[in-house]
């Protein structure tokens, strides 16, 4: 019970633990899982959204490729004086171009020298030279295709907003240098773009030359920045550039980004867009802040509701265990007012038969007693000593305390031989039923314990019945018992023997108290109550069970379940009567008996009956004598005796005379009632003469001249 409490407490302790362990693994496990979930989220989101710019970036640039075709289209073949000559026709032709294109700003046409011939913003154009501007020197340096500048500021007298321009070279028919044509892009037409596709926290965009120049940006960066081709940063770009993402520290701004970098085709141009890794780690702290909301005071209540449960747990088993604690007190006293009753009854009953006995010896000593007499005064103390020895092995019984003699044998061959007996016990207004299964049911037990527990279940039942009715004894396999029992369930299963009369039943509130010692519901001088103790203690002791079933009115059933067993060698073979006394002839006894009076008569019993007895009253004089000069055919020692005990002198005569033969007797032994006889033949005290001839003549060998073995030497 304490044990189970313990383990109780100690099952909400761990589950306590587990209410926060596991909550806390489960969180861990689900923060990786999400943070995998969401880094491949925002992965795909940057190619995406990386896409987009691509693909718009592109368009954006063919099409002012595409105008620049077209203004050259217009011009060409033209010197610069017809273009000066039609620069107001000229003028409104690029203003509708530039018009009709948000991105660009303004569209250029220079001489040789780097002076406007003719533009879209005003006619006529100012004297200005140009020809210090980058895109102007690339495509007087040599033919570049479409060269794309840097970014650059409106020189006065034009304002406006930055811009980087996109020009081609102009040639003579010949081939040679003729001029540029450039149209002036503004890098806010891919801010204001990119602020509206990069509409979540955290998102980036660049648009610029491979050489490192930043074209155009979002966020908008406080300065202009050029990105180191040589740097750490530029290379990882470039190792990227077919596709794939890169985490890098910008070094314009020191944000760590999660980006995405790809090329324009035939463009030294290039778009990226990614995301800052601050904003993805706050996407996962909001997803896993949305667990907690859930998943806190889910946690805490269990935890609370574990801790109370372990507090309440705690103060149940303290209260149990006052309880428990009171019950013992209980118990104790019960216990004590049981062993007084039990103290008192056997005072009672022994006083009784010791009453018959001292009479009976009182009458025996009286002058000139007819023979008559002294018979039945002799008849009266041999009943009354086996009435004794009955009371003492039902107490034994009841106390689980016997020696038993195990043997194997049929449980329905046993029953039927018994019904003879019981009809002649029952009376003849009783009818006796047997029922016995058709195959044999071995079972491994003292078969004298069991004819008696059969004996008590039947005169219970015969004085339930008041001497007239149906007695039924029926023998059956049982696979197991229908009561939870301390023994280790058989492997074989059981038999079951059924005692069921048409008696009067027992109430109730009186089952519980049947199997108690010297409780008896029958007249006084009509039982001792102890029959039903001595088949309780057999059961018991046997690994068995006593089961009862009673309606008041319709009778009793007392059902008796023995571990069946399998027959693998000889089984007991029953008989109606005890055998006379087996002569003596001269065997050698050795009689050990620390009680003289018991040892004398046992001696003087066994010379009346041509035995050669010799009596010592301890084992190292049985030792003494055995190394002497006599030759003993048996020992017949007492188990209790001061010193070495009866058991320990059989075991060291084993071992010194390994062929004599040893019998132990004893009145009660505890070595003996928890462990056997050790493989040595036993007579339970007290024995009549008959009985120890017969034991004796059991055991006994011819005899031989036995010598010691090495180890007595």
């Amino acid at each position: 019970m304490q044990t189970a409490q313990r383990h109780s407490l100690k099952l909400l302790q761990w589950m306590m633990a587990a209410s926060l362990a596991l909550p806390l693994a489960l969180f861990v496990f689900a923060s990786v899982i999400s943070w995998n979930s969401i880094n491949q989220a925002a992965d795909r989101e940057i190619e995406r959204t990386l896409d987009v710019a691509h693909e718009h970036a592109l368009k954006v640039f063919e099409t002012i490729d595409r105008s620049l075709s077209e203004i050259a289209e217009i011009i060409r073949s033209l010197p610069d004086d017809d273009i000066r000559s039609r620069e107001d026709n000229l003028h409104q032709r690029l203003k509708q171009l530039t018009a009709s294109l948000p991105q660009v700003k303004s569209a250029w046409v220079f001489d040789t020298r780097g002076h406007a011939l003719v533009n879209s913003l005003v006619a006529p154009a100012p004297d200005i030279d140009f020809s210090d501007r980058s895109y102007f020197k690339a495509h007087a340096a040599g033919d570049v295709g479409t060269y794309i500048g840097e970014v650059l500021t409106p020189r006065p007298p034009y304002r406006g907003a930055p811009f980087f321009g996109v020009s081609r070279r102009r040639t003579t028919e010949e081939g040679d240098f003729a001029g540029v044509i450039q149209a002036s892009v503004l890098p806010e037409y891919f801010e204001n773009f990119y602020a509206r596709i990069g509409r979540e926290p955290g998102s980036f965009f660049a648009l610029g030359r491979t050489d490192g120049a930043m074209l155009a940006g979002y966020p908008k960066a406080d300065r202009e920045f050029r990105l180191d081709p040589d740097g750490p940063v530029a290379q990882k770009l470039a190792a990227i550039s077919d596709g794939g993402l890169i985490t890098v520290t910008s070094p314009a701004d020191g944000i760590e980004r999660r980006l995405g970098y790809r090329q324009l085709a035939e463009y030294p141009i290039y778009v990226s867009a990614g995301l800052e890794t601050s904003a993805i780690r706050a996407r996962w702290l909001a997803t896993m802040g949305q667990h907690l909301i859930f998943g806190v005071p889910a946690t805490a209540l269990l935890f609370l509701l574990l801790a109370l449960a372990l507090r309440r747990t705690r103060r149940l088993q303290e209260e149990a265990e006052r309880r428990r604690e009171a019950e013992e007190a209980l118990k104790h006293g019960q216990r004590l007012e049981a062993l007084g009753q039990l103290t008192g009854g056997v005072a009672h009953d022994f006083n009784n038969l010791l009453t018959v006995i001292r009479a009976s010896i009182d009458m025996l000593r009286r002058p000139n007693l007819p023979e008559q007499r002294r018979l039945r005064y002799i008849d009266a103390i041999s009943e009354t000593v086996n009435r004794a020895s009955k009371l003492t092995g039902q107490l034994l019984a009841f106390a689980r305390r016997q020696t038993l003699k195990p043997e194997l044998f049929d449980v329905g061959q046993s029953v039927q031989v018994l019904s003879e007996m019981i009809g002649t016990l029952v009376g003849p207004r009783i009818e006796i039923v047997t029922r016995l299964p058709d195959e044999a049911c071995f079972i491994n037990a003292d078969a004298g314990q069991f004819e008696t527990a059969i004996i008590n279940m039947a005169v219970n039942a015969r004085d339930a019945m008041d001497g007239a009715g149906r007695l039924t004894i029926a023998v059956r396999r049982a696979a197991e018992l229908p009561v939870v029992d301390s023994h280790p369930p058989a492997p074989q299963g059981y038999v079951a023997v059924a005692v069921g009369d048409t008696g009067i039943g027992i109430p109730q509130d009186q089952l519980g108290r049947i199997f108690e010692p010297f409780f008896t519901t029958k007249q006084v001088g009509h039982g001792t109550g102890l029959g039903l103790s001595q088949v309780f203690g057999f059961a018991k002791q046997s690994g068995g069970e006593i089961v009862v079933v009673s309606e008041v009115g319709r009778g009793s059933t007392f059902t008796l379940y023995l571990p069946r067993t399998v027959a693998t060698g000889p089984t007991l073979q029953f008989a109606a009567a005890d055998a006379p006394p087996v002569d003596g002839s001269g065997m050698s006894v050795l009689v050990v008996e620390d009680n003289i009076e018991v040892g004398r008569f046992t001696a003087d019993a066994l010379a009346e009956l041509g035995y050669a007895a010799t009596l010592v009253e301890n084992a190292t004089r049985a030792l003494d004598a055995l190394a002497g000069d006599i030759s003993f055919d048996v020992v017949f020692t007492d188990v209790a005796m001061p010193g070495m005990s009866g058991v320990e002198l059989a075991q060291e005569i084993r071992r010194r005379y390994p062929d004599l033969p040893v019998v132990l007797t004893s009145g009660y032994s505890q070595v003996l009632a928890q462990r056997g006889s050790y493989g040595f033949d036993f007579l339970q005290k007290p024995y009549s003469i008959e009985q120890l001839s017969h034991v004796l003549h059991k055991v006994s060998r011819p005899k031989t001249t036995r010598t010691p073995t090495a180890a007595s030497s």
